[in-house]
């Protein structure tokens, strides 16, 4: 875990706390890259600077699922990995999931006779903020954030 202390002139200090892991883009991969962020996540619990409720764990173990498990089927290129990014501050969780594909953005509208496709749309409704850019050389990032209103700040 890598931490960064921020500190401006008479304000108090800001902890970042960051979670990065590269995963192979099968479904395997993507599970175990859920489950490290997942324990991950529980540990933050501990964290003096944050309290992390179970309604926002919840929310941020279905959305990493979600970016993961399209990363895996939606972003594999033969010999390439993904990756998984958590910044946790006090008051915000940022997911960045990037994958090889960078000619494969996300839809969030599926299509309506389709299977699959609906996940996206739980992404937007669930996250307060979400998108997709370019990632050098040819991948992408899809990331989602949650301004945790039961996180607050300890005394």
């Amino acid at each position: 875990m890598i931490q960064q202390a921020v500190t401006a002139t008479g304000e108090p200090t800001a902890t970042t706390h960051h979670f990065r892991l590269t995963f192979p883009t099968s479904r395997h991969g993507a599970h175990t890259a859920r489950h490290a962020a997942e324990r991950w996540l529980a540990d933050q619990r501990d964290c003096p600077e944050v309290t992390v409720g179970d309604e926002d764990a919840a929310t941020a173990s279905f959305l990493i699922a979600e970016l993961t498990a399209n990363a895996a089927l939606h972003g594999r290129v033969r010999g390439r990995h993904a990756r998984l990014a958590l910044t946790l501050t006090a008051g915000t969780l940022r997911i960045e999931v990037t994958d090889a594909r960078g000619d494969r953005l996300p839809a969030p509208t599926p299509d309506a006779e389709g299977e699959s496709g609906r996940g996206l749309l739980l992404v937007a409704s669930l996250a307060d903020a979400w998108g997709c850019e370019p990632h050098h050389p040819g991948g992408k990032t899809v990331w989602a954030e949650c301004v945790w209103r039961r996180m607050a700040t300890r005394q």
